[in-house]
């Protein structure tokens, strides 16, 4: 079976597994790999520029890249021997990328914010900020000022996985082939533009929710079938092709 995988649906696959593999050996070691190469939002004091890339590439547990590896080599696959190569790609990054852009659109806002009422509370955020990329911080002020506590939770956690690029996977299967059917747990038969659009659906309401215990970034999958969806409609109008 292994064989059978395109080779650059494969090459994406190992990549995967390697880093979610080194993830856990160096946090054995101590070393958080997570916070190192996940993606901290752009104004955060703790970003690096290679993080927009090695971020989806690192996954937060088992599960998550179970999932997100399943669903990219079922569907992934497909759309490589479709397109070939380069275009899948090219196609795989750039849906990884709207992912990155809409993810930070709105947490550099929300961040820019905190960090406007940090300095209109008279605390010295340059400091603050050589702190936390020291990863530390004031532990009285994150006991006391609720503002401080949520501008050192944002810079802290970090975004990782390939949801987005995988949702951008999704988002170009089902309008490539709106009425191939699923089988969900096996018995029920679902058409894919019904399933996907479905899933879209409820990213956006949770998005909206804005729940703080929910730790899954919503936005950078919404924004990862946006891209793939703009991307793969362009295309199909450049090819004036249709597939169902």
């Amino acid at each position: 079976m292994f064989n059978n995988i395109p080779q650059v649906t494969k090459n994406i696959l190992i990549l995967n597994i390697l880093f979610f593999i080194a993830t856990l050996v160096f946090q054995g070691k101590g070393l958080d790999l997570v916070s190192l190469l996940g993606t901290h939002y752009v104004n955060s004091p703790l970003f690096q520029p290679f993080q927009i890339v090695t971020h989806f590439f690192m996954h937060a547990n088992f599960f998550h890249i179970l999932v997100n590896m399943w669903l990219f080599v079922m569907l992934g696959a497909f759309l490589e021997r479709l397109w070939g190569p380069q275009r899948f790609f090219l196609f795989y990054v750039i849906s990884a990328l709207g992912a990155f852009a809409l993810h930070n659109a709105i947490g550099v806002y929300e961040l820019n914010q905190l960090r406007q009422i940090l300095v209109s509370q008279n605390l010295p955020i340059d400091e603050i900020n050589d702190l936390l990329k020291q990863e530390k911080y004031i532990e009285t002020l994150f006991q006391t000022n609720p503002d401080y506590r949520k501008y050192v939770e944002m810079s802290f956690t970090p975004m990782v996985g390939a949801s987005g690029a995988v949702f951008g996977v999704m988002a170009a299967f089902a309008i490539l082939f709106p009425n191939t059917e699923f089988l969900i747990y096996f018995l029920f038969p679902v058409k894919a533009k019904y399933l996907v659009g479905a899933y879209l659906l409820f990213e956006v309401y949770a998005a909206f929710q804005n729940n703080v215990n929910d730790p899954v970034a919503h936005l950078a999958h919404i924004g990862g079938a946006i891209a793939g969806g703009i991307l793969v409609l362009i295309w199909r109008k450049k090819d004036r092709s249709n597939f169902y």
